[in-house]
Protein backbone atom coordinates (compact mmCIF):
# COMPACT_ATOMS: atom_id res chain seq x y z
CA UNK A 1 0.00 0.00 0.00
CA UNK A 2 1.52 3.04 -0.91
CA UNK A 3 1.43 5.52 2.01
CA UNK A 4 2.04 9.71 1.79
CA UNK A 5 5.18 10.94 2.80
CA UNK A 6 3.42 13.23 5.82
CA UNK A 7 1.88 9.52 6.95
CA UNK A 8 4.98 7.89 6.57
CA UNK A 9 6.90 10.88 8.56
CA UNK A 10 5.04 10.26 11.26
CA UNK A 11 5.68 6.72 11.56
CA UNK A 12 8.77 7.54 12.52
CA UNK A 13 8.32 10.51 15.30
CA UNK A 14 9.31 9.53 18.97
CA UNK A 15 6.44 11.21 21.21
CA UNK A 16 8.15 13.04 24.48
CA UNK A 17 6.96 11.61 27.79
CA UNK A 18 7.65 12.58 31.23
CA UNK A 19 11.52 12.31 32.59
CA UNK A 20 10.63 9.74 35.14
CA UNK A 21 8.82 6.95 32.02
CA UNK A 22 12.32 7.47 30.72
CA UNK A 23 13.83 5.63 33.95
CA UNK A 24 13.99 2.05 33.70
CA UNK A 25 11.64 0.40 35.51
CA UNK A 26 13.37 -0.04 38.64
CA UNK A 27 14.47 3.90 39.21
CA UNK A 28 10.43 4.13 38.94
CA UNK A 29 8.51 4.32 42.21
CA UNK A 30 4.54 5.48 43.23
CA UNK A 31 4.16 8.06 45.44
CA UNK A 32 1.26 7.44 47.17
CA UNK A 33 -1.18 10.24 48.35
CA UNK A 34 -4.63 10.10 50.57
CA UNK A 35 -7.39 8.16 50.04
CA UNK A 36 -9.71 9.91 47.41
CA UNK A 37 -12.89 11.05 47.64
CA UNK A 38 -16.23 11.84 45.28
CA UNK A 39 -17.53 14.90 45.59
CA UNK A 40 -20.94 14.06 45.49
CA UNK A 41 -23.22 10.79 46.37
CA UNK A 42 -20.80 9.40 48.95
CA UNK A 43 -22.68 7.39 50.83
CA UNK A 44 -24.57 5.30 48.09
CA UNK A 45 -21.19 4.99 45.95
CA UNK A 46 -19.05 3.52 49.00
CA UNK A 47 -22.34 1.03 49.37
CA UNK A 48 -21.49 0.43 45.36
CA UNK A 49 -18.42 -0.20 45.06
CA UNK A 50 -17.01 -1.53 48.64
CA UNK A 51 -13.82 -3.06 47.35
CA UNK A 52 -12.59 -0.49 44.96
CA UNK A 53 -14.15 2.97 46.92
CA UNK A 54 -11.65 5.54 48.58
CA UNK A 55 -7.80 4.20 46.95
CA UNK A 56 -5.67 6.95 47.03
CA UNK A 57 -4.60 9.16 44.20
CA UNK A 58 -0.91 7.84 42.95
CA UNK A 59 1.92 9.99 41.04
CA UNK A 60 4.78 8.40 39.43
CA UNK A 61 8.29 9.69 40.65
CA UNK A 62 12.13 8.84 39.92
CA UNK A 63 12.86 6.63 43.34
CA UNK A 64 14.54 3.58 44.03
CA UNK A 65 11.42 1.48 44.59
CA UNK A 66 10.98 0.38 41.22
CA UNK A 67 8.40 -1.78 39.41
CA UNK A 68 8.71 -5.08 39.07
CA UNK A 69 9.53 -6.75 35.86
CA UNK A 70 7.87 -9.58 34.86
CA UNK A 71 5.57 -10.71 31.96
CA UNK A 72 1.97 -9.34 32.05
CA UNK A 73 -0.77 -10.23 29.13
CA UNK A 74 -3.05 -7.40 28.73
CA UNK A 75 -6.05 -6.79 26.50
CA UNK A 76 -7.17 -3.46 25.41
CA UNK A 77 -10.11 -1.47 24.20
CA UNK A 78 -11.51 1.22 22.11
CA UNK A 79 -14.37 1.87 23.36
CA UNK A 80 -16.91 4.81 21.89
CA UNK A 81 -16.13 7.55 19.44
CA UNK A 82 -12.59 7.82 17.70
CA UNK A 83 -10.55 10.78 19.07
CA UNK A 84 -6.85 11.73 17.36
CA UNK A 85 -4.35 9.55 19.61
CA UNK A 86 -5.74 6.35 20.41
CA UNK A 87 -3.43 4.65 18.45
CA UNK A 88 -0.44 5.97 20.68
CA UNK A 89 -2.20 5.06 23.64
CA UNK A 90 -1.95 1.24 22.73
CA UNK A 91 1.65 1.66 21.10
CA UNK A 92 2.76 3.77 24.81
CA UNK A 93 0.84 0.42 26.77
CA UNK A 94 2.66 -1.90 24.30
CA UNK A 95 6.46 -0.41 24.58
CA UNK A 96 5.79 -1.00 28.02
CA UNK A 97 4.66 -3.95 28.10
CA UNK A 98 7.53 -4.93 26.58
CA UNK A 99 9.95 -2.86 28.85
CA UNK A 100 8.86 -4.68 31.38
CA UNK A 101 9.49 -8.04 29.42
CA UNK A 102 9.53 -9.11 25.94
CA UNK A 103 7.66 -12.24 26.61
CA UNK A 104 4.46 -9.87 27.61
CA UNK A 105 1.36 -10.11 25.30
CA UNK A 106 -1.21 -7.53 24.20
CA UNK A 107 -4.46 -8.15 23.18
CA UNK A 108 -6.70 -6.04 21.19
CA UNK A 109 -10.44 -6.52 21.58
CA UNK A 110 -11.99 -5.82 18.09
CA UNK A 111 -15.02 -3.74 17.74
CA UNK A 112 -14.61 -2.08 21.26
CA UNK A 113 -16.16 -3.67 24.50
CA UNK A 114 -18.37 -6.64 22.21
CA UNK A 115 -15.02 -7.84 21.39
CA UNK A 116 -14.41 -8.54 24.77
CA UNK A 117 -17.97 -10.09 25.47
CA UNK A 118 -17.40 -12.69 22.18
CA UNK A 119 -13.92 -13.08 22.81
CA UNK A 120 -12.63 -11.55 19.44
CA UNK A 121 -9.32 -10.52 19.67
CA UNK A 122 -5.86 -9.94 17.88
CA UNK A 123 -2.57 -10.26 18.86
CA UNK A 124 -0.52 -6.68 18.96
CA UNK A 125 2.43 -7.54 17.56
CA UNK A 126 5.62 -4.86 17.17
CA UNK A 127 4.96 -4.95 13.53
CA UNK A 128 1.23 -4.46 13.43
CA UNK A 129 1.88 -1.36 16.14
CA UNK A 130 4.69 0.12 14.35
CA UNK A 131 1.73 0.77 11.15
CA UNK A 132 -0.41 2.98 13.48
CA UNK A 133 2.11 4.75 15.55
CA UNK A 134 1.09 8.36 15.64
CA UNK A 135 -1.69 8.41 13.41
CA UNK A 136 -5.32 9.38 13.91
CA UNK A 137 -8.21 6.73 14.09
CA UNK A 138 -9.30 3.59 16.12
CA UNK A 139 -9.12 1.37 12.77
CA UNK A 140 -6.17 -0.40 14.68
CA UNK A 141 -8.44 -2.93 16.14
CA UNK A 142 -11.62 -0.86 15.55
CA UNK A 143 -14.53 0.62 18.36
CA UNK A 144 -18.01 0.04 19.62
CA UNK A 145 -20.32 1.82 21.76
CA UNK A 146 -21.43 -1.62 23.18
CA UNK A 147 -21.86 -1.60 26.95
CA UNK A 148 -20.88 -3.66 29.29
CA UNK A 149 -24.25 -3.68 31.38
CA UNK A 150 -26.24 -6.53 32.00
CA UNK A 151 -25.19 -9.81 34.64
CA UNK A 152 -24.98 -11.91 32.27
CA UNK A 153 -22.54 -9.42 30.18
CA UNK A 154 -20.27 -8.84 33.14
CA UNK A 155 -20.04 -12.93 33.39
CA UNK A 156 -19.24 -13.02 29.99
CA UNK A 157 -16.19 -10.64 30.29
CA UNK A 158 -15.13 -12.05 33.42
CA UNK A 159 -14.73 -15.80 31.76
CA UNK A 160 -13.55 -14.20 28.52
CA UNK A 161 -10.44 -12.19 30.52
CA UNK A 162 -10.04 -15.60 32.32
CA UNK A 163 -10.04 -17.74 29.12
CA UNK A 164 -7.50 -15.40 27.34
CA UNK A 165 -5.29 -15.17 30.65
CA UNK A 166 -5.46 -11.82 31.25
CA UNK A 167 -3.76 -9.92 33.88
CA UNK A 168 -5.73 -6.56 33.36
CA UNK A 169 -7.88 -5.22 30.90
CA UNK A 170 -7.57 -1.09 29.83
CA UNK A 171 -10.60 0.62 28.27
CA UNK A 172 -9.83 3.74 26.25
CA UNK A 173 -12.78 5.36 26.65
CA UNK A 174 -15.03 9.18 27.77
CA UNK A 175 -17.01 8.91 30.94
CA UNK A 176 -19.42 6.37 30.25
CA UNK A 177 -16.84 3.81 28.93
CA UNK A 178 -14.59 4.49 31.98
CA UNK A 179 -18.20 4.22 34.58
CA UNK A 180 -17.96 0.96 32.50
CA UNK A 181 -14.37 0.44 33.75
CA UNK A 182 -15.01 1.17 37.27
CA UNK A 183 -18.09 -1.31 37.43
CA UNK A 184 -15.91 -3.61 35.56
CA UNK A 185 -13.13 -3.46 38.28
CA UNK A 186 -15.76 -3.56 41.09
CA UNK A 187 -16.89 -7.23 39.81
CA UNK A 188 -13.79 -9.01 39.00
CA UNK A 189 -12.34 -7.96 42.93
CA UNK A 190 -16.23 -9.45 44.11
CA UNK A 191 -15.17 -12.84 42.56
CA UNK A 192 -11.77 -12.96 43.90
CA UNK A 193 -10.18 -12.04 40.78
CA UNK A 194 -6.75 -10.65 40.03
CA UNK A 195 -7.77 -9.25 36.55
CA UNK A 196 -6.91 -5.16 36.78
CA UNK A 197 -8.68 -2.79 34.75
CA UNK A 198 -7.42 0.62 33.95
CA UNK A 199 -9.13 3.27 32.47
CA UNK A 200 -8.08 5.99 29.66
CA UNK A 201 -9.58 9.37 29.08
CA UNK A 202 -10.96 9.95 25.80
CA UNK A 203 -12.97 12.33 24.38
CA UNK A 204 -12.76 15.18 21.75
CA UNK A 205 -15.27 16.91 23.33
CA UNK A 206 -13.56 18.08 26.60
CA UNK A 207 -16.04 16.57 28.89
CA UNK A 208 -13.94 14.18 30.73
CA UNK A 209 -11.74 16.18 33.37
CA UNK A 210 -10.53 17.65 36.37
CA UNK A 211 -8.10 18.62 38.72
CA UNK A 212 -6.31 15.67 38.00
CA UNK A 213 -7.61 15.04 34.35
CA UNK A 214 -6.19 17.80 32.74
CA UNK A 215 -7.55 17.18 29.02
CA UNK A 216 -9.22 13.77 27.66
CA UNK A 217 -7.11 12.86 24.61
CA UNK A 218 -7.95 13.92 21.20
CA UNK A 219 -9.50 17.27 22.22
CA UNK A 220 -6.30 18.94 21.23
CA UNK A 221 -6.18 18.02 17.57
CA UNK A 222 -9.93 18.36 17.07
CA UNK A 223 -10.08 21.69 18.09
CA UNK A 224 -7.53 22.57 15.79
CA UNK A 225 -8.88 21.00 13.35
CA UNK A 226 -11.95 22.92 13.47
CA UNK A 227 -10.17 26.19 13.90
CA UNK A 228 -8.63 25.70 10.94
CA UNK A 229 -11.84 25.07 8.73
CA UNK A 230 -13.62 28.18 10.58
CA UNK A 231 -10.26 30.10 9.76
CA UNK A 232 -10.80 29.12 6.02
CA UNK A 233 -14.75 29.89 6.22
CA UNK A 234 -13.67 33.62 8.24
CA UNK A 235 -11.22 34.19 4.98
CA UNK A 236 -13.78 33.32 2.66
CA UNK A 237 -16.32 35.78 4.67
CA UNK A 238 -13.79 38.26 4.14
CA UNK A 239 -13.08 38.13 0.63
CA UNK A 240 -16.23 37.16 -0.67
CA UNK A 241 -18.64 39.80 1.79
CA UNK A 242 -21.71 38.06 1.24
CA UNK A 243 -22.81 35.13 3.61
CA UNK A 244 -23.27 34.93 7.48
CA UNK A 245 -22.26 31.14 8.27
CA UNK A 246 -23.73 29.59 10.89
CA UNK A 247 -21.31 26.54 12.03
CA UNK A 248 -22.59 23.40 14.45
CA UNK A 249 -19.30 22.39 16.09
CA UNK A 250 -19.19 18.49 18.38
CA UNK A 251 -20.25 19.01 21.93
CA UNK A 252 -23.40 17.41 23.08
CA UNK A 253 -23.02 17.67 26.83
CA UNK A 254 -20.59 20.54 26.98
CA UNK A 255 -19.51 23.64 25.09
CA UNK A 256 -15.59 23.34 25.03
CA UNK A 257 -15.00 22.54 21.75
CA UNK A 258 -17.18 25.80 20.55
CA UNK A 259 -15.47 27.91 23.43
CA UNK A 260 -11.92 27.41 22.70
CA UNK A 261 -12.71 27.21 18.68
CA UNK A 262 -13.83 30.65 19.29
CA UNK A 263 -10.67 31.82 21.13
CA UNK A 264 -8.81 30.59 18.42
CA UNK A 265 -10.81 32.07 15.81
CA UNK A 266 -12.38 34.78 17.14
CA UNK A 267 -15.93 34.46 15.41
CA UNK A 268 -18.61 37.27 15.50
CA UNK A 269 -21.15 35.44 17.49
CA UNK A 270 -20.01 31.92 19.62
CA UNK A 271 -23.12 30.18 21.90
CA UNK A 272 -22.18 28.68 24.82
CA UNK A 273 -25.07 26.33 25.54
CA UNK A 274 -24.53 26.35 30.00
CA UNK A 275 -24.34 30.50 29.75
CA UNK A 276 -28.15 29.86 27.88
CA UNK A 277 -28.98 27.55 30.45
CA UNK A 278 -27.61 29.70 33.05
CA UNK A 279 -29.43 32.71 31.79
CA UNK A 280 -32.51 30.71 30.86
CA UNK A 281 -32.31 32.64 27.53
CA UNK A 282 -35.58 31.46 25.20
CA UNK A 283 -34.35 30.82 21.51
CA UNK A 284 -36.01 33.96 20.73
CA UNK A 285 -33.62 35.47 23.02
CA UNK A 286 -30.66 33.55 20.82
CA UNK A 287 -32.18 34.93 17.86
CA UNK A 288 -32.10 38.63 19.19
CA UNK A 289 -28.77 38.18 20.25
CA UNK A 290 -27.13 37.01 16.84
CA UNK A 291 -29.53 39.73 15.26
CA UNK A 292 -27.87 42.02 17.20
CA UNK A 293 -24.55 41.47 15.65
CA UNK A 294 -26.13 41.06 11.68
CA UNK A 295 -27.72 44.53 12.74
CA UNK A 296 -24.20 46.37 13.98
CA UNK A 297 -22.42 45.42 11.03
CA UNK A 298 -24.74 46.05 8.56
CA UNK A 299 -24.53 49.12 9.51
CA UNK A 300 -20.78 49.11 8.95
CA UNK A 301 -21.30 47.79 5.41
CA UNK A 302 -20.42 44.12 6.47
CA UNK A 303 -22.83 41.73 5.71
CA UNK A 304 -21.06 38.93 6.74
CA UNK A 305 -20.27 36.95 9.69
CA UNK A 306 -19.37 33.52 11.22
CA UNK A 307 -21.51 32.31 14.04
CA UNK A 308 -20.71 28.78 16.03
CA UNK A 309 -23.49 26.87 17.50
CA UNK A 310 -22.36 23.91 20.17
CA UNK A 311 -23.93 20.44 18.74
CA UNK A 312 -25.56 20.18 21.98
CA UNK A 313 -27.07 23.64 22.52
CA UNK A 314 -30.73 22.67 22.02
CA UNK A 315 -31.27 20.95 25.10
CA UNK A 316 -29.97 23.66 26.69
CA UNK A 317 -32.61 26.37 26.02
CA UNK A 318 -35.22 25.64 29.33
CA UNK A 319 -37.79 25.20 26.95
CA UNK A 320 -36.85 23.03 24.54
CA UNK A 321 -34.95 21.22 27.56
CA UNK A 322 -38.57 20.48 28.88
CA UNK A 323 -39.76 19.18 25.32
CA UNK A 324 -36.80 16.79 24.85
CA UNK A 325 -37.37 15.32 28.20
CA UNK A 326 -40.98 15.06 27.83
CA UNK A 327 -40.71 13.06 24.66
CA UNK A 328 -37.63 10.87 25.82
CA UNK A 329 -39.96 10.29 28.73
CA UNK A 330 -43.49 9.66 26.35
CA UNK A 331 -40.79 7.74 23.80
CA UNK A 332 -39.37 5.90 26.73
CA UNK A 333 -42.85 4.79 28.52
CA UNK A 334 -44.78 4.46 25.15
CA UNK A 335 -42.15 2.94 22.71
CA UNK A 336 -44.33 0.30 21.34
CA UNK A 337 -47.16 2.43 21.32
CA UNK A 338 -45.47 5.30 19.42
CA UNK A 339 -43.71 2.53 16.81
CA UNK A 340 -46.81 1.91 15.28
CA UNK A 341 -47.43 5.52 14.32
CA UNK A 342 -45.15 6.52 11.08
CA UNK A 343 -47.00 9.38 10.14
CA UNK A 344 -45.84 12.65 11.02
CA UNK A 345 -49.29 14.31 11.63
CA UNK A 346 -50.19 11.60 13.19
CA UNK A 347 -47.35 11.27 15.51
CA UNK A 348 -48.39 15.15 16.15
CA UNK A 349 -51.73 14.07 16.86
CA UNK A 350 -50.34 11.93 19.29
CA UNK A 351 -48.51 13.99 21.20
CA UNK A 352 -51.48 16.81 20.96
CA UNK A 353 -52.76 13.99 23.69
CA UNK A 354 -49.89 13.36 26.21
CA UNK A 355 -47.18 16.72 25.71
CA UNK A 356 -47.72 19.71 28.32
CA UNK A 357 -49.66 22.95 26.99
CA UNK A 358 -46.33 24.62 26.81
CA UNK A 359 -43.91 21.93 25.04
CA UNK A 360 -47.00 21.36 22.77
CA UNK A 361 -47.36 24.32 21.70
CA UNK A 362 -43.27 24.75 21.28
CA UNK A 363 -43.49 22.05 19.36
CA UNK A 364 -45.89 23.27 16.95
CA UNK A 365 -44.03 26.19 16.00
CA UNK A 366 -40.77 24.58 15.27
CA UNK A 367 -40.09 23.59 11.36
CA UNK A 368 -41.27 20.01 10.48
CA UNK A 369 -37.80 18.87 9.63
CA UNK A 370 -36.58 19.70 13.21
CA UNK A 371 -39.98 18.23 14.76
CA UNK A 372 -39.15 15.22 12.72
CA UNK A 373 -35.75 14.66 13.80
CA UNK A 374 -36.86 15.00 17.57
CA UNK A 375 -39.28 12.24 17.22
CA UNK A 376 -36.36 10.31 15.41
CA UNK A 377 -34.51 6.94 17.10
CA UNK A 378 -33.24 7.27 20.72
CA UNK A 379 -29.65 6.70 21.64
CA UNK A 380 -28.33 3.59 23.68
CA UNK A 381 -29.26 6.08 26.69
CA UNK A 382 -32.58 6.79 25.28
CA UNK A 383 -31.96 10.28 24.50
CA UNK A 384 -32.68 13.06 21.47
CA UNK A 385 -29.17 12.28 19.25
CA UNK A 386 -28.91 15.80 19.10
CA UNK A 387 -26.03 15.80 16.17
CA UNK A 388 -29.49 14.78 13.96
CA UNK A 389 -31.04 18.02 15.33
CA UNK A 390 -29.67 20.50 12.41
CA UNK A 391 -29.70 23.71 14.88
CA UNK A 392 -27.88 25.33 12.43
CA UNK A 393 -30.64 25.60 10.02
CA UNK A 394 -33.19 26.26 12.42
CA UNK A 395 -31.63 29.27 14.13
CA UNK A 396 -30.93 30.63 10.22
CA UNK A 397 -35.06 29.90 9.40
CA UNK A 398 -35.72 32.26 13.09
CA UNK A 399 -33.17 34.82 12.28
CA UNK A 400 -35.01 35.17 8.47
CA UNK A 401 -37.71 35.59 10.24
CA UNK A 402 -36.97 38.15 12.73
CA UNK A 403 -35.01 40.19 10.40
CA UNK A 404 -37.78 40.10 7.70
CA UNK A 405 -40.12 41.88 10.86
CA UNK A 406 -37.69 44.10 11.12
CA UNK A 407 -37.30 45.34 8.04
CA UNK A 408 -40.80 46.19 7.66
CA UNK A 409 -40.12 48.90 10.60
CA UNK A 410 -36.81 50.00 9.04
CA UNK A 411 -34.98 48.92 11.68
CA UNK A 412 -32.91 46.64 9.32
CA UNK A 413 -31.67 47.45 6.03
CA UNK A 414 -28.75 45.11 5.02
CA UNK A 415 -28.92 41.67 3.09
CA UNK A 416 -28.47 38.76 4.84
CA UNK A 417 -27.60 35.43 3.45
CA UNK A 418 -26.87 32.51 5.26
CA UNK A 419 -24.60 29.30 5.12
CA UNK A 420 -25.12 26.20 7.06
CA UNK A 421 -21.96 24.08 8.09
CA UNK A 422 -21.59 21.13 10.54
CA UNK A 423 -18.07 20.08 11.73
CA UNK A 424 -18.04 17.12 13.68
CA UNK A 425 -16.29 13.55 12.03
CA UNK A 426 -13.66 16.29 10.24
CA UNK A 427 -12.16 16.11 14.00
CA UNK A 428 -12.21 12.78 14.88
CA UNK A 429 -9.59 10.98 13.10
CA UNK A 430 -7.35 13.18 12.28
CA UNK A 431 -3.43 13.15 12.57
CA UNK A 432 -2.75 13.49 16.62
CA UNK A 433 -1.40 17.20 17.01
CA UNK A 434 2.40 16.36 18.96
CA UNK A 435 0.60 17.69 22.08
CA UNK A 436 -1.76 14.52 21.38
CA UNK A 437 0.94 12.20 20.10
CA UNK A 438 3.14 12.93 23.62
CA UNK A 439 -0.27 12.91 25.83
CA UNK A 440 -1.43 9.27 24.34
CA UNK A 441 2.01 7.81 24.55
CA UNK A 442 2.41 9.30 28.01
CA UNK A 443 -1.40 8.28 29.01
CA UNK A 444 -0.59 4.59 27.51
CA UNK A 445 3.03 4.15 29.49
CA UNK A 446 1.58 4.84 32.50
CA UNK A 447 -1.71 2.90 32.30
CA UNK A 448 1.05 -0.04 31.93
CA UNK A 449 2.86 1.42 35.61
CA UNK A 450 -0.45 1.02 36.87
CA UNK A 451 -1.01 -2.94 36.21
CA UNK A 452 3.04 -3.13 36.61
CA UNK A 453 1.86 -1.86 40.07
CA UNK A 454 -0.48 -3.83 41.16
CA UNK A 455 -3.67 -1.33 41.07
CA UNK A 456 -7.05 -1.39 39.43
CA UNK A 457 -10.10 0.54 38.71
CA UNK A 458 -7.98 3.64 38.09
CA UNK A 459 -7.80 6.11 35.43
CA UNK A 460 -4.51 7.24 33.63
CA UNK A 461 -3.25 10.77 34.39
CA UNK A 462 -0.78 12.93 33.19
CA UNK A 463 -0.90 16.31 34.86
CA UNK A 464 0.63 19.85 34.53
CA UNK A 465 0.59 19.78 31.09
CA UNK A 466 1.42 22.89 30.09
CA UNK A 467 4.80 22.92 30.52
CA UNK A 468 7.14 20.96 28.28
CA UNK A 469 6.65 16.84 28.19
CA UNK A 470 9.31 15.90 30.16
CA UNK A 471 8.06 18.10 33.17
CA UNK A 472 4.47 16.57 32.76
CA UNK A 473 3.24 14.30 35.96
CA UNK A 474 2.07 10.90 35.29
CA UNK A 475 -0.18 9.00 37.78
CA UNK A 476 -3.38 7.09 38.93
CA UNK A 477 -6.92 8.46 39.69
CA UNK A 478 -9.15 6.41 41.51
CA UNK A 479 -12.11 6.09 38.81
CA UNK A 480 -14.84 6.37 42.26
CA UNK A 481 -13.69 9.73 42.75
CA UNK A 482 -14.56 10.57 39.49
CA UNK A 483 -18.16 9.66 39.56
CA UNK A 484 -21.76 10.99 40.99
CA UNK A 485 -25.11 9.80 41.11
CA UNK A 486 -27.34 10.14 37.91
CA UNK A 487 -31.08 8.75 36.83
CA UNK A 488 -30.64 6.92 33.79
CA UNK A 489 -33.76 5.02 32.28
CA UNK A 490 -35.74 5.74 35.37
CA UNK A 491 -33.25 4.39 38.31
CA UNK A 492 -30.04 6.00 39.30
CA UNK A 493 -27.05 4.58 38.44
CA UNK A 494 -23.45 5.51 39.43
CA UNK A 495 -21.89 7.89 36.32
CA UNK A 496 -18.51 10.07 35.88
CA UNK A 497 -20.05 13.37 35.92
CA UNK A 498 -19.24 15.52 32.87
CA UNK A 499 -17.56 18.44 33.18
CA UNK A 500 -19.13 21.58 31.71
CA UNK A 501 -17.70 24.85 30.61
CA UNK A 502 -17.57 26.85 34.07
CA UNK A 503 -18.83 30.21 33.96
CA UNK A 504 -16.90 31.73 36.37
CA UNK A 505 -13.73 29.70 34.63
CA UNK A 506 -11.09 31.33 33.09
CA UNK A 507 -11.28 30.60 29.27
CA UNK A 508 -15.18 31.47 29.64
CA UNK A 509 -14.20 34.95 31.11
CA UNK A 510 -11.60 35.71 28.49
CA UNK A 511 -14.23 35.25 25.80
CA UNK A 512 -16.91 37.21 27.23
CA UNK A 513 -14.46 40.14 27.93
CA UNK A 514 -13.77 40.20 23.94
CA UNK A 515 -16.92 38.96 22.46
CA UNK A 516 -18.61 42.19 22.27
CA UNK A 517 -15.71 43.50 20.34
CA UNK A 518 -15.80 40.79 17.93
CA UNK A 519 -19.56 41.35 17.62
CA UNK A 520 -19.25 44.11 15.73
CA UNK A 521 -15.58 44.32 14.03
CA UNK A 522 -14.13 41.55 11.86
CA UNK A 523 -11.33 40.58 14.43
CA UNK A 524 -10.55 36.60 12.72
CA UNK A 525 -7.82 34.70 13.50
CA UNK A 526 -5.99 32.34 10.89
CA UNK A 527 -5.16 29.77 12.93
CA UNK A 528 -4.14 27.36 9.64
CA UNK A 529 -3.23 23.62 9.62
CA UNK A 530 -1.88 21.95 12.46
CA UNK A 531 1.94 21.88 12.24
CA UNK A 532 4.12 18.86 12.74
CA UNK A 533 7.31 20.31 12.51
CA UNK A 534 9.55 23.28 13.68
CA UNK A 535 9.51 25.34 16.66
CA UNK A 536 7.84 24.37 19.95
CA UNK A 537 5.81 27.61 20.22
CA UNK A 538 4.67 26.78 17.02
CA UNK A 539 4.15 22.73 17.09
CA UNK A 540 3.99 21.62 20.79
CA UNK A 541 1.43 24.28 21.96
CA UNK A 542 -1.71 23.42 23.93
CA UNK A 543 -4.87 24.79 23.63
CA UNK A 544 -5.78 28.13 24.95
CA UNK A 545 -8.12 26.80 27.39
CA UNK A 546 -5.48 24.72 29.01
CA UNK A 547 -3.41 27.48 29.35
CA UNK A 548 -6.10 30.08 30.65
CA UNK A 549 -7.10 27.73 33.23
CA UNK A 550 -3.40 26.91 34.30
CA UNK A 551 -2.88 30.47 34.66
CA UNK A 552 -6.16 30.72 36.50
CA UNK A 553 -4.78 27.84 39.39
CA UNK A 554 -1.15 29.17 39.79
Amino acid sequence: MEISALQNARYAYTPRIPACLSCSLEEISLEIGAPAKATADEDELRTLFKHSYGKPIVSCVSGKTGIAKRPFTVGVILSGGQAPGGHNVIAGLYDGLKKGSPDSTLYGFLGGPSGLLENKAVECTGELIDRYRNTGGFDIIGSGRTKIATPEQFAAAFENAKKRGLDAVVIIGGDDSNTNAALLAEYFIERGSSIQVIGCPKTIDGDLKNEYIEASFGFDTAVKTYSELIGNIERDATSAKKYWHFIKLMGRSASHIALECALQTQPNVCLISEEVEAKKLSLSQIVEEICSSIIKRAADKNNFGVVLIPEGLIEFVPEMKKLIKELNDLMADYADELGTITNFIDQVYWLDQHLSYESLDLFKTLPPSIGRQLLADRDPHGNVQVSRIETEKLLIGMVENKLEELKKINAYTGKFNALAHFFGYEGRCAFPSNFDANYCYSLGLTAFILIASGLTGYISSVRNLVAPAEQWIPGGIPLTMMMNMEKRHGSSKPVIKKALVELEGAPFKEFAARRGLWAQETCYQFPGAIQYYGPPEICDQPTKTLKLEHREQS
